[in-house]
């Protein structure tokens, strides 16, 4: 039987291969038991799905990432085992692994994300700090992503209370610049989170990465200042889709920066004006379920023919479709399709969207 440390390696040599994602690291999981079981089934799996396996890293280079991650003062978190943060993991596409510092009880309080514009007026940063010191006077742990603007308005002001940090790049990264205090300051003081291993450096695919997680850990979205098309935006509606609350703070329909909110609030968002408003929407926190990783006994795995994939390939595309109308369209059992959809993605051909639609490459 392999050792806790054993596991751990496997876990991370699984993580970091190229093709899988965190739906697919889920559902090896699922499908094989361990992630040895799973990286022994990679390559046939990639065969069937008619391309090259992938690489995946040695137990050497392995070890030299936990050496750096080690050094740095950090350690990981991996989905399905204890002490990763309860609302994340009910996410469907919750990182398979995070790297943190600081302290992760944080993520065991009530969580609220104060997020919003980089650009933001002086009068909205003046207000995200004074709500989020008044959210963490209250126990609540404020979360937001470190950016210029709103970001680091909302962490100044929660700093002495218990704020959550959501970076883009590796824990050794500090993005921005001007940031880079503030970023160690939180990771002595509150709480660090990155999904990327050290060396990396953020780059614009990885905040729509960083904005699921910022959502999947709160309780509710609270959003000061934003335009239409921003990542704050994005992250409220990650928030909406994973069932949590979003918040939003009205503002002037003179001014593009309050666009975003004001959409909000006609789509639905709660309006707030205050801590003691955003406390009132907050749903009962003892009442919420404990998700369902679904990691016990392995299901009896869904094999698919020759058949079963051309029925799928036919309608796939390079346009996204939702996983679901694929199962509807091609009339195929759902474990059967999803096998396809692993088969694809393991051998190259298939990239997941987040929002569960699915592209061939």
């Amino acid at each position: 039987m392999a050792s806790a440390r054993d596991d751990r390696i496997a876990r991370l040599r699984l993580i970091r291969t190229a093709q899988v994602g965190p739906v697919t690291y889920r559902q090896l999981l699922a499908r094989y038991g361990t992630a040895e079981a799973a990286l022994a089934a990679i390559p046939d799996l990639a065969r069937r799905g008619g391309g090259r396996p992938p690489a995946i890293p040695s137990r050497a280079q392995i070890e030299r990432e936990v050496a750096q991650v080690e050094a740095l003062g950090a350690r990981y978190l991996f989905l399905g085992l204890a002490g990763y943060p309860r609302l994340l993991a009910a996410i469907p596409t919750a990182p398979p692994c995070l790297i943190v510092r600081g302290d992760p009880r944080l993520t065991d309080r009530p969580v609220v994300a104060l997020v919003g514009a980089r650009n933001a007026s002086a009068a909205a940063c003046r207000l995200a700090r004074g709500l989020a010191a008044d959210l963490g006077a209250r126990g609540i742990a404020v979360a937001s992503g470190l950016a210029r603007g709103i970001d680091t308005a909302a962490h100044l002001g929660a700093l002495d209370h218990g704020t959550i940090a959501v970076i883009a790049g590796g824990p050794d990264n500090s993005y921005p610049p001007e940031n880079a205090g503030l970023q160690e300051e939180i990771a002595t003081r509150g709480l660090l989170i990155s999904e990327q291993p050290p060396g990396t450096e953020p780059r614009a695919r990885h905040f729509p990465y960083r904005n699921r997680i910022i959502a999947g850990l709160a309780h509710a979205v609270l959003v000061v200042e934003a335009a239409p098309k921003s990542g704050s935006l994005i992250t409220a509606r990650h928030a909406a889709d994973y069932g949590r609350e979003v918040l939003a703070i009205p503002g002037s329909p003179l001014d593009p920066r309050a666009q975003g909110c004001n959409l909000l609030i006609r789509e639905g968002a709660t309006l707030v004006q205050s801590a003691d408003d955003v406390i009132e929407a907050l749903p009962p926190i003892d009442g919420m379920a404990e998700p369902d990783h679904g990691y016990g006994a392995p299901p009896p795995p869904a094999e698919a023919g020759e058949g079963d994939r051309r029925l799928v390939l036919a309608r796939l595309g390079p346009v996204p479709v939702p996983a679901d109308e694929l199962v509807r369209q091609a009339g195929l059992p759902p474990a059967v399709v999803q096998t396809v959809l692993l088969e694809l993605e393991l051998a190259g051909r298939l990239e997941r969207h987040i929002g569960g639609e699915v592209s061939l490459i």
